[in-house]
């Protein structure tokens, strides 16, 4: 209890009481899971693309016969 009203003072009185409800609803409340929930609702999304000015000059071969030593122990690798 005490690190849930401790939790107020750096993410804010709403969002706790958002968290806690989110927690009561899961039917297994704990301070670690409302900790866990304050996390998930403080955390920024990743974009769904990210641009950059890097660009692949060679695209990479799949070359599934190196791993082949793993299963024969015989070393195909160049």
């Amino acid at each position: 209890m005490t690190d849930v009203l401790g939790a107020i003072v750096p993410h804010g009185l709403e969002a706790v009481v958002v968290a806690v409800e989110l927690a009561l609803e899961s039917g297994r409340p704990s301070a670690e899971h409302v900790m866990n929930v304050l996390a998930r609702l403080k955390s920024t999304h990743r974009p769904a693309t990210v641009e950059t000015a890097l660009a692949i000059k060679e695209e990479p071969q799949a070359n599934v016969t190196r791993y082949d030593h793993l299963r024969t122990g015989v070393s195909d690798v160049d």
